[in-house]
């Protein structure tokens, strides 16, 4: 009897579908997602934060709710502060995991837009998922809808367009599948990452499409370090070899690209002292000996004197800003050139740079061999860098040390907190008179305990940062240093924290306003106006009567945290170690005396002051400021 053999029938995986919902079919994607860096595999999307309204609720509301797979479910308070904390996730992961955020149509909508340009300026990858307007418009205009009579296309959410590092509308359910991909070429990019926003009409969200099951299967992203060519390190090496008084500049690429060890032994083996910028703080430790601090306007003493003396410039993943150049200022030696190492071409080009394209750590390796062959040291003495050193330290320890008969001084307290906090605790800023002093007297230990949003500087990002820090760092003790208009601004995600179980601290310095800026003002010739938290006077009718008593703690403890009322150093003290305690978030209300914060140690930062005023202090402001203009660099 003949056997029959049957033949293999092939499926056509492309075939293969199931039907979902687009936003069903979103979160299933988002569920498959991996990276992988360094030969370490991880899964990329963590969850979803979300306020729920019209024009997501019955959509990405419906799918989160009845999804099957491992993506947790955050709720936010504040459209603006979930996005800062997904932010901060991602930042305090050195961008390899990200939580994603989804939001109503209209206002719901662009609370986020502040926060997307957020993490857009500081290339943090964070994925937007905004309710948009129907796209049958059939019932148009709906509810929160914007109309343009000029152009029936746009819809609030095209605010995103220019803060977003790439921006889709999905007005068909099929289009999903192309958005979402170049989404993940995005989010997963070194280069080009930032904030990523879908826009997803209420209507679409909800409807069906024959998904292909190879669209959900599991897709690993690969991140490859950008190796530097042979001639590169050469060219680089070359001029290099050539400088005698060289700095380097460090910067968050340093972090991103997990180059710390290697920038510590180019720098003691090549004997090059380093300024580090804000998002590049505790990439060396502050005991370090080729530490100089922090560089630029808001920099140290020993950086500052060091970059005006040098002959090479060297920036490791910093895209130089104006506060780590002093408004192109630091830099007087008429020698001066500058290296810049950087993944993008865009940021490595800077300041006229000779650009070396790559991977920080390749980088740094591939440069320490070739300068090795060439024998090269700097010229910089020891003993010299030794004492420019000690002399800011010294001068760290007075600050610290500051002490008023009336009251706390800024720099006291901090001083204070540095020295309670254990050296892995996690510390978070962004905005106001802090950011200035923390980069110029904390003192960080290891590495990204450092945590400051100064790309963008944007008020309220603190205590929702703290709680993305905290998610992403649960053993760590993290610690929100926010002034009192900056809590007042965005303090929300404080509720998340109480909500989630997720211990944060608020150590919140009130000083009455904004006085960073009324500091700034008054420096240009202002007498003060409008930045104190002051009652109106009946006299001028002003805002210049007496400042106004307000209650942090009380307002803490109203929303379920511990809190704590500071006008002394003892009770300063007892406070932390109360709330270190604590099992649930608190915040510590400390009062400061205003106006003392540090200034400027050899550097500058340029504004716009009045060019025509009927105030001689600010004649004079004016001309000072053109003239120190005038001694920056063109480009």
């Amino acid at each position: 009897m003949e056997t029959k053999v049957k033949t293999p029938v092939k499926t056509n995986k492309h075939a293969q579908t199931i039907r979902l919902t687009t936003a069903q079919a979103l979160l299933k994607f988002l569920d498959s997602q991996y990276i992988e860096f360094d030969g370490e595999e991880k899964k990329f999307v963590k969850g979803v934060f979300g306020i729920f309204g019209h024009g997501n609720v019955t959509g990405m509301g419906e799918a989160l709710e009845r999804q099957s797979g491992g993506l947790v479910y955050l709720q936010g308070k504040n459209e603006q502060g979930m996005v800062h904390t997904a932010t901060a996730y991602a930042k305090q992961k050195n961008r390899l995991e990200i939580y994603a955020c989804t939001s109503s149509i209209g206002p719901g909508a662009l609370n986020m837009v502040t926060a997307a340009a957020t993490a857009t300026v500081n290339r943090i990858p964070v994925l937007l998922l905004p309710g948009d307007i129907f796209a049958s418009r059939q019932p148009d205009p709906v509810l929160q809808q914007v109309e343009d009579p000029s152009d029936y296309t746009i819809s609030s959410n095209d605010a995103f367009k220019p803060v977003s590092k790439y921006w889709d509308r999905i007005s068909r359910p099929e289009q999903l599948m192309t958005a979402a991909l170049n989404a993940m070429r995005v989010l997963t990019d070194p280069v080009d990452t930032g904030a990523v926003t879908l826009s997803l009409p209420q209507d679409v969200q909800a409807e069906a499409y024959d998904y292909p099951e190879e669209f959900f299967e599991k897709r690993v992203h690969h991140i490859e370090r950008k190796v530097p060519s042979e001639s590169a390190i050469q060219r680089a090496a070359s001029l290099i070899a050539r400088k005698k008084k060289p700095i380097i500049i460090a910067g968050g690429g340093v972090h991103y690209s997990f180059a710390t060890k290697e920038l510590a032994a180019f720098a003691e083996t090549f004997n090059i002292p380093v300024g580090e910028t804000q998002a590049g703080k505790s990439s060396l430790s502050w005991k370090h000996k080729m530490n100089m601090g922090s560089i630029g306007a808001t920099g140290s003493q020993a950086s500052n004197i060091l970059a005006r003396e040098a002959d090479l410039v060297i920036g490791i993943g910093t895209r130089l800003s104006d506060f780590s150049t002093s408004s192109k200022t630091a830099f007087s030696n008429p020698d001066v050139e500058f290296l810049n190492i950087n993944v993008s071409t865009f940021d490595a080009m800077k300041l006229n740079s000779q650009m070396l394209v790559a991977d920080a750590k390749l980088a740094l390796e591939m440069l320490s061999k070739k300068l090795k062959e060439l024998g090269y040291q700097s010229s910089h003495e020891a003993k010299s860098l030794q004492w420019l050193k000690d002399k800011w330290n010294q001068e760290v320890d007075r600050l610290y040390s500051d002490k008023h008969e009336n009251g706390l001084s800024q720099t006291q307290v901090l001083g204070e907190i540095n020295q309670f906090i254990d050296e892995k605790d996690i510390i978070v800023c962004a905005a106001g008179s802090m950011p200035g002093d923390l980069h110029r007297l904390w003192r960080s230990t290891n590495p990204k305990t450092y945590h400051l949003e100064y790309g963008f500087s944007c008020m309220g990002y603190e205590v929702a940062g703290a709680l993305g820090i905290k998610l992403a760092e649960e053993e760590q003790e993290v610690y929100a240093l926010v002034g009192d208009g900056s809590y007042l601004m965005l303090h929300s995600e404080l509720v998340t924290s109480l909500q989630e179980k997720k211990k944060i601290n608020i150590l919140l310095l009130d000083n009455h306003g904004y006085q960073c800026i009324h500091n700034l003002q008054v420096g240009q010739g202002s007498d003060g106006f409008g930045n104190e938290f002051r009652y109106r006077s009946g006299e001028d009718n002003r805002l210049s009567g007496d400042y106004m008593p307000i209650d942090f703690a009380a307002n803490a403890r109203s929303l379920g945290a511990k809190a704590y009322t500071v006008h002394t150093i003892d009770e300063l003290k007892a406070a932390l170690e109360s709330a270190k305690k604590e099992t649930v978030s608190t915040l510590i209300d400390i009062k400061v005396l205003p106006g003392t914060s540090t200034s400027g140690y050899e550097s500058w930062w340029r504004l716009g002051v009045a060019e025509v005023s009927n105030d001689e202090k600010v004649q004079n402001a004016y001309k000072q400021m053109e003239d120190k203009a005038s001694e920056a660099r063109k480009y």
